[in-house]
């Protein structure tokens, strides 16, 4: 069986699926982020859900990274999760 991880780095080696990526990487962090601070929680999907007052497929969906978050449901996630949102802008390192 061929794990997930040996097939991304095979398609790494491809520029097209290599640019695609790194376009989607910031999404990505994201929802690592969401799920961090959710784990961090001890919550289910579905009481983070209670908690934001929403539903649990709203936060799979989250998760996911199928949807970009907007800065208030950023902020409701670190209230119901008991975490401060930080938003930060970090210099892009210059290629040589």
């Amino acid at each position: 069986m061929t794990k997930v991880r040996n097939l991304h780095k095979k398609w790494m080696k491809d520029p097209d699926y290599r640019k695609a990526h790194e376009a989607l990487k910031p999404e990505f962090e994201i929802a690592r982020a969401l799920i961090e601070a959710r784990a961090r929680a001890g919550l289910t999907q579905e009481q983070l859900a209670g908690r934001m007052k929403t539903t649990q497929s709203v936060v799979a969906r989250l998760e996911s990274g199928r949807a970009r978050p907007s800065t208030q449901t950023l902020e409701r996630v670190a209230a119901a999760t008991g975490t401060r949102l930080k938003i930060t802008f970090e210099p892009v390192p210059t290629q040589v």
